[in-house]
């Protein structure tokens, strides 16, 4: 088996325990390998050395953000992530420090579901990207509220007048989009949200909708460009009268979900939501 690790070398002992995990799968005979440049930091396999087809599993260690950021980078990978937190506990990354060993015993002893997650496509005329947790439009350096025209497979919906739209996915809305007012969506649902950021008007609430829909933003303030950011990682301008479309991806990511955790525990952490717990 081969199994890719890539972690958040700025997190505090990160290359330590690193290391300690490519020792642990070494001897069980298991070949570890990372980024190039970062291969001799934990005695890893360079990843250029492999067909990224024979790799099983992608363990990330830092945080939510660090998961994102490799599902960027290695978008050809189609291994399944188990995310490690070394941070506050996370809702992808959802695997804390005190307990990856006995998480990588159960691993390697298949107690585990893989989880399928949707990701958003985006277009415009010049540029196509991806998203794993959201698409969001934002007024940049405008000093002063945006227009926004949303349509959902051509059918008009509303102008919001607005700092910004959040289009997230049920994975990513857990983060700006909660963030801004959002509901929390089961990441096992098929559905995107729509999250207006500050909106003029109170009535303008989040929307939940299919994410068999194809939903059409268009900029129609004659304003300086606005930015468009894709998990926070690819950004964009959007000019005036311009627009961007958004629709399911047909490539999903795949997600560990191991026996000894569970996305309500996570929540419950995550959150700080107290309460007895009835029978």
């Amino acid at each position: 088996m081969i199994i890719a690790l890539f972690f958040h070398e700025e997190k505090p002992s990160a290359i330590e325990i690193a290391k300690k995990i490519v020792k642990f799968l070494t001897d069980k005979n298991i070949k570890t390998v990372t980024d190039n440049e970062k291969a001799d930091l934990i005695n890893a396999e360079k990843i250029s050395t492999v067909n990224k087809k024979d790799i099983k599993f992608m363990i990330t260690l830092g945080g939510d953000g660090t998961i994102l950021k490799h599902l960027h980078a290695h978008r050809d990978l189609d291994a399944a992530v188990l995310g490690i937190n070394l941070g506050f506990l996370g809702f992808m990354a959802d695997i804390p420090k005190n307990d990856i060993f006995e998480s990588l015993d159960d691993l390697l002893n298949q107690k585990y579901e893989i989880e399928s997650r949707i990701v958003l496509e985006g277009k415009s005329d010049k540029n196509t990207f991806f998203a794993a947790n959201d698409v969001v439009f934002h007024r940049s350096h405008n000093h002063s509220l945006i227009e926004l025209s949303v349509s959902i497979n051509g059918s008009y919906l509303n102008t919001f007048l607005a700092d910004g739209l959040i289009i997230a996915t049920p994975n990513g809305s857990t983060a700006y989009s909660l963030a801004a007012g959002g509901p929390i969506i089961s990441p096992d649902l098929d559905s995107f949200v729509l999250t207006p950021i500050c909106p003029h008007t109170i009535s303008n609430r989040p929307f939940v909708f299919s994410s068999n829909s194809e939903i059409e933003i268009k900029y129609l303030s004659k304003k300086p460009p606005i930015e468009v950011h894709a998990d926070g990682l690819v950004h964009f301008e959007m000019n005036s009268s311009k627009s961007f479309t958004l629709k399911k991806a047909q490539k999903q990511f795949k997600l560990v979900k191991l026996k000894r955790h569970d996305y309500f525990s996570t929540l419950r952490t995550k959150l700080n939501w107290v309460g007895k717990f009835g029978k």
